[in-house]
């Protein structure tokens, strides 16, 4: 966990200074399956997914199954939850007020729902 934390730091530092010498507004510091997406609204909004999308990252400190709960949405539905071996770095990441964004990275038809939707998050960058 603690490397984690430690990856995400170096990752926005990195970013920050890559950034302000190419003019980039954010870097990509986790790609992760989705967890959960059997249990939520994945399955019933799975035709209206498109490679790309935009998705909303939620810190769910109150979750009592986890902690360090990471929600994801996609346009007002539950997706799933970054799992729970991988939310620490991100959700001590929005516990510090870091901006963060979301994007669906890889969609593939599989019989185990954790391997359908691949996600990537993003550290946004603040430009001077």
């Amino acid at each position: 966990m603690a490397a984690g934390r430690v990856y995400l730091l170096i990752a926005a530092l990195l970013a920050m200074l890559l950034g302000a010498a190419q003019g980039a507004t954010r870097m990509r510091v986790q790609t992760v399956t989705l967890a959960g997406v059997g249990y939520h609204q994945g399955g019933d909004v799975w035709p209206l997914l498109h490679e790309g999308d935009a998705l909303t990252i939620v810190r769910e400190s109150d979750n009592k199954h986890d902690p360090l709960a990471v929600r994801v949405d996609w346009q007002g539905h539950v997706l799933g939850y970054i799992p729970r071996n991988q939310s620490g770095p991100i959700a001590t990441a929005l516990d510090r007020g870091t901006r963060l964004s979301a994007r669906i990275a890889r969609l593939r038809e599989h019989p185990n729902p954790r391997e359908r939707i691949l996600i990537e998050v993003f550290a946004e960058l603040r430009t001077p």
